[in-house]
């Protein structure tokens, strides 16, 4: 059985007469990448919070664990587990990387040889040696970034929670953030990522939730969030007319492009599908000059699922 880095059960949580979290249910197995998606508002910040003990949850929510730890009955056992990089750098600007580090070190009670030689490691890791004696308020947005986590670390959490960690950044510091959660979870470590960008998610996570009006609307892969949409199809060009012809009457229910000698035959993206519609086609001797399948992406899905349109522009770049 898959043991889970993160368990929850039921989780509420209202302000007034406004409902953030309606009974949703959680599920993070160790040494995965877990992305909740939601629209501004959603509730995935107030998630991470109460799961990292900063917000109690509301009376009615059932049992949560987080590192085989009881939230309610032991959160101090789950304050040592975790790391959290919340949206806004918890950075110090006045002093020194290195000084940041070092204050880390001393929060998690490390000797003072230990917290050095911590840091030091970190500050290497990170590629932030050269910068180490500077100021962080003269650091960029990714070099804040790198110094942020590098800072969680120093605990050696084995669960970490970073909300909305690239916001902000630019194309290639995104780049550089993925690298350092891809090997994070090289590690063994369990990563809890919120996000708004929807490429991040699908490049990034193993499962993904997406939070709306207080509820998981659907949970899966990013392959199986996907094929809930409609809209997935194979296209089919051919150079030869006869081809292009007979191809048509042999799947009936393809769209034609005379113009382009094209067909789109409606697939859900599996592998059962595109072989049926292959077999298909060598039983009539047809061979297409070109095919490509075309999937939904996470920006339909969360189109269909939230009804919001509410999708940064930069989740739409080309950044893979």
């Amino acid at each position: 059985m898959t043991k889970l880095a993160i368990a929850a059960n039921g989780l509420r949580k209202s302000y007034g007469d406004q409902v953030v979290l309606d009974g949703v249910d959680l599920a993070v197995p160790e040494g995965t990448v877990f992305s909740l998606l939601g629209p501004n508002g959603a509730g995935k910040t107030t998630a991470v919070k109460i799961l990292s003990t900063l917000v109690r949850a509301d009376p009615g929510t059932g049992d949560i664990h987080i590192g085989g730890h009881n939230l309610a009955t032991d959160p101090q056992a789950v304050r040592a587990a975790i790391g959290v990089t919340g949206q806004f750098s918890a950075v110090d600007g006045l002093i020194t990387g290195e000084e940041n580090m070092l204050l880390m070190a001393d929060l998690h009670h490390l000797s003072r040889s230990e917290g050095r030689r911590t840091a030091a490691e970190l500050l290497e890791r990170f590629d932030l040696v050269e910068a180490a004696k500077k100021p962080a308020s003269t650091y960029s947005g990714g070099m804040k970034r790198r110094l942020d986590i590098a800072m969680t670390l120093v605990g050696n959490p084995r669960i970490i929670f970073l909300d909305e960690p690239t916001t902000g950044l630019d194309p290639r510091s995104r780049h550089t953030m993925w690298q350092i959660i891809r090997e994070l979870v090289s590690d063994g470590v369990t990563v809890f990522l919120t996000t708004q960008y929807l490429d991040e998610a699908d490049e990034l996570a193993d499962r993904i939730a997406v939070l709306n009006d207080g509820r998981i609307a659907a949970h899966g892969s990013a392959a199986e969030l996907k094929r809930l949409v409609p809209g997935g199809h194979v296209r089919l060009r051919f150079t030869d007319p006869a081809a292009y012809q007979g191809a048509a009457r042999t799947l009936g229910d393809a769209t034609r492009d005379d113009d382009s000698l094209a067909l789109r035959v409606p697939n859900d993206g599996s592998q059962r599908e595109l072989r049926s519609i292959l077999d298909r086609l060598d039983l009539a001797g047809i061979e297409a000059d070109e095919l490509t399948v075309h999937t939904p992406d996470l920006d339909d899905v969360f189109f269909a699922l939230t009804g919001s349109a509410d999708i940064p522009s930069q989740s739409k770049e080309a950044v893979r």
